[in-house]
């Protein structure tokens, strides 16, 4: 068993009864295993456990536990403490790699590195260390890169958490590392060309560079479940870069959008959202906006993301037409009305989830983590997945593919 790891149930216990350093404690025998909260709770009052030295393992079994559980800075504190166990594997990596030049790096079998599934990074890079002693830089390579699989994982999730956190600099700099050892890896390819597209859409270098990387992507991996959206982002990027930035493009298709309207001479589509009358206009405009009016609204929203978390579109619907009149920049309220009508199946659905998506898309994407607080899991998905497709350019849109990932 590797340095840390807890005794196996049925085993006998190390000769002092202690649990090794660095490792969190443990619940009683006998008893039901805690909760993650239960967990949670427990790691938090354990005095020292951040400053204990503890093996890859340990550090980023706690870090994953930490982010999957959205306590994100928590996460990043150990997900460090692991990659710091890690680093003697990829600057080895690095080094031997770059003494191969145009060859291949072996996989670890070829290479006949001895690795079982059980073998810890430390091990791995010990092997790796000892072959490069020896002056065999494709076997050291090559066992070097296995060690660096896990590594590689936990260095996507910090970089996940530290986008979650508001830092996409850093985010955006641990994709780089991620990339200079594995040029091709799926994950990372995907969220850095979407970080970049979003947060560098004025830096056409950068906007090339995030192209690159889709295309890349779509090379290596054409059966891959982000081709599509990498697809789109890629002629988008193409738009972008071609009108000269984002800013250019959107005021560009501005333009385009007022001439075709004022071209436009038909009538009103018979889906269109049904005006008030003169006679309501009045009474909205009259009624007075008392403390009790804005907590009956209030209400009527409240209720109306319940009645969308059980399915109960046509009673949400009927919620969100009484607030829009009195409150027609509600950006939550358009947002739970255009996901009301997407459930009903309504014809006017897209042009509703359009403006919603085009006026607010921050409420829309908010709206899908109260859905996922209510319980419904499987509608906060669906949202964000179809705020993803319809917002390709949403300035969120790094953070909302972290939540489609877990």
């Amino acid at each position: 068993m590797p340095e840390g790891h807890p005794p196996v149930q049925g085993n006998a216990a190390a000769p002092s009864g202690e649990l090794p350093p660095g490792h969190p404690p443990m619940s009683g025998t006998g008893r039901a295993p805690p909760s993650a909260d239960e967990l949670l709770r427990q790691l938090d009052t354990t005095e020292g456990l951040r400053e204990r030295e503890k093996t890859f393992d340990i550090a980023s079994s706690l870090g994953r536990l930490y982010y999957v559980n959205g306590r994100n800075v928590d996460a990043i504190t150990y997900l460090l403490q692991a990659e710091a166990k890690g680093k003697p594997a990829r600057e080895l990596f690095l080094a031997q790699r770059k003494k191969l030049g145009k060859t291949a790096v072996p996989s670890a079998d070829a290479a006949g590195c001895g690795f079982a599934t059980g073998t810890t990074v430390e091990d791995m890079t010990a092997v790796a260390q000892e072959r490069a002693k020896k002056g065999d830089a494709a076997g050291a390579a090559a066992c070097a890169r296995a060690a660096l699989t896990p590594v590689l994982d936990v260095e996507m999730m910090r970089a996940h958490a530290l986008l979650l956190s508001g830092e996409p600099a850093g985010a955006l700099a641990v994709y780089d590392g991620v990339l200079d050892v594995e040029p091709k890896h799926e994950e990372a390819l995907y969220a850095r060309a979407s970080l970049l597209f979003e947060t560098k859409g004025e830096d056409l270098a950068a906007l090339k560079r995030a192209r690159a990387d889709f295309d890349t992507l779509l090379a290596s991996h054409p059966a891959s479940s982000r081709a599509p959206m990498a697809k789109r982002l890629s002629t988008l990027i193409d738009e972008t870069v071609k009108a000269g930035g984002r800013k250019k493009l959107n005021a560009s298709r501005a333009e385009d959008r007022r001439i075709r309207l004022s071209q436009a001479a038909t009538p009103a589509q018979a889906d269109a959202p049904r005006p008030l009358s003169q006679e309501a206009i009045e009474a909205v405009k009259n009624t007075e906006r008392t403390p009790e009016l804005e907590q009956g609204l209030a209400k009527l929203v409240d209720e109306g993301e319940e009645h969308l978390a059980r399915g109960r579109y046509q009673e949400a619907l009927a919620n969100y037409t009484r607030v829009v009149p009195f409150q027609p920049e509600n950006g939550r309220a358009k947002a739970g009305m255009a996901w009301a009508l997407v459930g009903l199946g309504r014809p006017m659905a897209a042009r509703v989830w359009g403006v919603a998506v085009q006026a607010d898309p921050a409420a829309v994407e908010k709206l899908g983590d109260t859905l996922k607080a209510k319980g419904d899991e499987k509608g906060a998905k669906a949202l964000w997945e179809k705020l993803a497709s319809d917002a390709p350019d949403y300035a969120g849109k790094a953070a909302l593919q972290a939540k489609l990932g877990q």
